[in-house]
């Protein structure tokens, strides 16, 4: 009997490393992405963290599509030449209007979800507004690995 609970541990000891190895396998490309709500992609960066996803930033990653540096480990992002992210206010639809608005504690939150280097280069280059200011080259590199 003592044997089947050796081998039951051995197996899900196992079965653990394998899924942790497949999961830190796992790659996903972003390239072009204009980003969307909040919420949504905080939902899906903890997704991705938790399975242990890389993350390569290959074009444009713009909006809430950046909440990623809050939130994915820096070991798990790469850059290629193309990568740069886009930040601006965060703001909402409003029907009366017709057009978008930006809120200021909707921004609040989105800074507090950055990490320090990313909030002070954004504070350098005049705090987020409704203007879309763009991260790349140089100040990127100094964030983020290139991708081999």
């Amino acid at each position: 009997m003592k044997w089947h609970a050796v081998l039951a541990g051995v197996l899900a000891s196992i079965f653990v490393t394998l899924f942790q190895i497949g999961a830190a396998s796992a790659e996903v490309r972003i390239a072009n992405d204009t980003g969307g709500e909040v919420a949504a992609y905080v939902r899906k960066y903890h997704a991705m963290r938790a399975a242990g996803e890389h993350i390569v930033i290959d074009g444009r990653c713009l909006s809430s599509c950046t909440l990623f540096s809050g939130i994915i480990p820096r070991d798990h992002v790469c850059i290629t030449e193309r990568a740069e992210l886009g930040f601006h206010a965060a703001s909402y639809y409003d029907d009366a209007s017709r057009s978008m608005v930006p809120t200021r504690s909707g921004s609040l939150v989105v800074m507090r979800i950055y990490p320090q280097e990313v909030r002070a280069w954004i504070n350098r280059h005049g705090g987020l507004t409704p203007q879309l200011i763009t991260m790349s080259g140089r100040d990127l590199a100094a964030l983020y690995p290139s991708c081999q």
